[in-house]
C-alpha cells in the first residue's frame, strides 16, 4: 500500500470516529434534556397535587357571627350566619372551585359536591328571608334588598365568566350586608325581622325536605328495594304515569362521594344557621319549650362534620367487612330531620 493511500484511509477512519462522536454527544444532549423535562413534570404534578389537597380541606365550623347578637336588635345573628356562610364560599383555600376550568381545580369533585350542599342552604335561607323573616303579612312589602339578594345565589354554581359565579354571589352579599346596615339603624320602618313561630317553621319545612331527600339518597348507596307509597294516605290520588308496586333504588358507585360531600356541605351551612336561629328566636323557642330540642338538632349536624380518616369514601354492606360512610352520614341526617320534625310540630302548637 502506498503512502498517500495509507494516509486517505487514516483521515476516512478519523472523519467516521469524529462522526460517531458527534452523533454520540447529540444523544446524550437529547437524553440530558428528556431527562429535565420528566423532572419537570414531576414537580409540576407533585406542585398541582399539593395545591389540590390543600384546595379539597374542608371548612371548619365558625360561629363568631354570633357575637352579633350581642347588639339587641332582633335579626342580625341570622343574617350575619348567613354573610359569614357566602364568606367561606367565597374565600376559603382556592375560592369557589365548582367553576374551575384549570388544574387542579378541574379535576377536585369533592370539594364543589360540599360547596352544592352549602349554596343550597343559603338559597333557601335567602328564599324565606325575602317571603317570610322580613315581612310581616303576606300582603305586606318585600325587603327592596333581600329582594335584590335572593335571585343573585340562585345563579348557576358552575358558571365561569359572563358573569362569573362568584361576582353574582358578592352582589348578593352586598344586599345582605345593606339589609344589615338598615337593621341596626334606629329608622323603625326601614328594614325589619319578624322572629315569629310561623316563620320559623316556614323555614324549616324546607329543611326538613331537603334532608329527607339527603337521607335516602344516602341509604341508597348498598341498594334497596322499596315499596312504593306515592300515593300511600289518599285513596283518591293520582300520578301523571303509572309506577311498579315495588322499586329498586342504587345510588351509582361513581356518585357516592358527590352525595356524601354535599350532606357534608348541607349540614356545616346548617349548624351556623341554626346557632343563629337560638339567638333570634330565643323567646319564641323559651315560649315553646323547644330550645332542647333544637340543640338536639344542632348536635346531630355537628357529629356530620367528624374527621374522615379514610382517603376515600367505602361502600360497605350494611353488616360487611368494610365500613359504609353513607349510611352512617345517613344515620346522623334521619336523627336530624325527625328531630326537625317534632320541632315543627312543638312550634304550631299555642
Amino acid at each position: 500500500m502506498t503512502q498517500s493511500k495509507f494516509k486517505s484511509l487514516f483521515k476516512g477512519k478519523g472523519k467516521a470516529d469524529e462522526t460517531a462522536s458527534s452523533y454520540s454527544s447529540t444523544l446524550a444532549d437529547n437524553g440530558g434534556t428528556s431527562r429535565w423535562a420528566i423532572r419537570i413534570l414531576a414537580i409540576l404534578l407533585a406542585v398541582l397535587c399539593a395545591i389540590g389537597w390543600y384546595w379539597s380541606r374542608e371548612p371548619k365550623i365558625d360561629i363568631s357571627h354570633n357575637l352579633a347578637s350581642q347588639h339587641p336588635v332582633t335579626g342580625t345573628a341570622v343574617t350575619s350566619a348567613l354573610i359569614t356562610v357566602v364568606d367561606t364560599l367565597l374565600e376559603k383555600p382556592g375560592g369557589l372551585l365548582s367553576n374551575d376550568i384549570i388544574p387542579p381545580g378541574i379535576f377536585l369533585d369533592n370539594i364543589p359536591s360540599w360547596e352544592y350542599g352549602v349554596i343550597i342552604q343559603v338559597r333557601d335561607l335567602a328564599k324565606a328571608m325575602r317571603e317570610a323573616f322580613s315581612r310581616s303579612q303576606s300582603q305586606s312589602t318585600e325587603d327592596k334588598d333581600l329582594a335584590l339578594a335572593e335571585p343573585r345565589f340562585n345563579f348557576d354554581l358552575d358558571s365561569w365568566m359572563l358573569p362569573a359565579s362568584e361576582k353574582e354571589y358578592r352582589n348578593g352579599r352586598k344586599h345582605l350586608e345593606g339589609y344589615l346596615a338598615r337593621l341596626l339603624d334606629d329608622d323603625e320602618y326601614n328594614a325589619q325581622f319578624y322572629a315569629r313561630a310561623d316563620n320559623l317553621r316556614y323555614w324549616l319545612s324546607t329543611v326538613e325536605t331537603r334532608l329527607g331527600s339527603l337521607s335516602q339518597r344516602l341509604s341508597a348507596s348498598v341498594g334497596q328495594k322499596r315499596i312504593n307509597i306515592d300515593l300511600a294516605g289518599d285513596s283518591a290520588a293520582s300520578q301523571s304515569t303509572p309506577t311498579p308496586d315495588e322499586v329498586v333504588v342504587k345510588t351509582a358507585w361513581s356518585e357516592l362521594d358527590d352525595v356524601f360531600y354535599e350532606a357534608r356541605g348541607t349540614s356545616w351551612a346548617l349548624v351556623h344557621f341554626l346557632r343563629a336561629v337560638q339567638v333570634d328566636f330565643a323567646d319564641v323557642l323559651a315560649k315553646k319549650n323547644a330550645r332542647v330540642s333544637l340543640e338536639q338538632i344542632i348536635r346531630e349536624l355537628e357529629a356530620t362534620q367528624k374527621p374522615l380518616h379514610s382517603p376515600v369514601i367505602l361502600n360497605g354492606s350494611g353488616f360487611g367487612l368494610l365500613a359504609n360512610h353513607s349510611l352512617t352520614m345517613a344515620s346522623y341526617i334521619s336523627r336530624a330531620n325527625a328531630a326537625i320534625i317534632d320541632l315543627r310540630e312543638l312550634l304550631s302548637q299555642g
